[in-house]
């Protein structure tokens, strides 16, 4: 059985998609199709069934990617074994961030990756939290920090810290830096215009949760997906917003914006590392996992 022939179809199959695996591999569709055939002439079996909306694994395919998946693990590993005895690992990582975090953990993340592990490679993607966690169970990404991560059964989940998110104003003109405004209970914020992501953004979906709770309902002013115009719009007076502090302390102008704790509750939104339970993590992964672990330590708890 041949290698890649079986990393092209567990890619295929947990893709769902010939396009979108042809992507990812950065292969040719058509020969990426004929690799997969061959591997189907060869067991005398079919292995995925094609429509118009993609490829779904079959029967057999199914079992074929429990064992693929296991199988390309061991030959990871095989080469991780191999890289110790050099004196370092290798292989690729990737790594998906909520922007909200990206833009503070980023570079300090890649300097610590490239210091740690000089033969591997990193790769980091921005994304919303629902959609990075779909990328973890179909293999596009091997490692996410999520926001309020649901637990489940195919993904493993380690809390990572908790972030309060803070009521962000357009600052006034003439108003100083200090001292900071007081407190804001989240029954006056449901009074103010929001810009505010739409669903199912992580925290989007727990402040409507805890409105919820106290009787209040969301008002919008905009549904805008993207930390940066978020903010741009705020300093253009276009309404609030609901982010965490690292969000305004790494934004380009932090003294352009008012930021004010919110009470009765407080909210705090929950941040975890997430990893898939169906491949167990690589060397290489694991060592990627306590550099974000301390990354963060002394970034953004700092």
């Amino acid at each position: 059985m041949d290698l890649k022939q079986l990393e092209y179809f567990v890619r295929v199959a947990e893709l769902g998609s010939f396009t979108r695996a042809a992507i990812a591999l950065d292969v040719a569709q058509p020969a990426l199709s004929r690799q997969v055939r061959l591997l189907e002439v060869e067991l005398r079996q079919n292995l995925l069934t094609r429509n118009g909306r993609g490829a779904l694994p079959t029967e057999a395919g199914k079992l074929l990617l429990a064992h693929g998946r296991g199988i390309l693990h061991q030959v990871e590993r095989a080469r991780e074994e191999l890289g110790r005895i050099r004196g370092s690992l290798a292989g690729r990582v990737a790594v998906g961030l909520p922007t909200s975090l990206a833009r503070v953990l980023t570079v300090p993340l890649t300097r610590a990756f490239r210091a740690a592990l000089p033969d591997a490679t990193i790769s980091i993607s921005e994304g919303l939290s629902v959609a990075m966690q779909d990328s973890l169970v179909a293999g596009r990404l091997d490692i996410a920090v999520l926001y309020n991560a649901q637990p489940g059964a195919e993904i493993d989940i380690t809390p990572l810290l908790e972030e309060e998110l803070l009521l962000l104003r357009k600052r006034p003109p003439g108003l100083p830096e200090d001292p900071p405004p007081g407190p804001i209970s989240l029954k006056e914020v449901a009074q103010l215009p929001l810009v505010i992501p739409s669903r199912p953004n992580a925290i989007r979906m727990h402040i409507e949760s805890e409105m919820a709770n106290i009787g209040c309902r969301l008002n919008i002013a905009l549904e805008i997906d993207g930390v940066s115009a978020i903010l741009d719009l705020v300093a253009d007076g276009a309404g609030c917003a609901v982010l965490s502090r690292n969000a305004v302390l790494n934004s380009i102008r932090p003294s352009a914006f008012t930021t004010q704790t919110i009470q009765d509750p407080v909210l705090r939104t929950k941040v975890s590392l997430a990893t898939s339970s169906l491949r167990p993590a690589t060397l290489t992964q694991q060592t990627t996992l306590a550099l974000i672990r301390q990354t963060v330590g002394d970034v953004v708890k700092a």
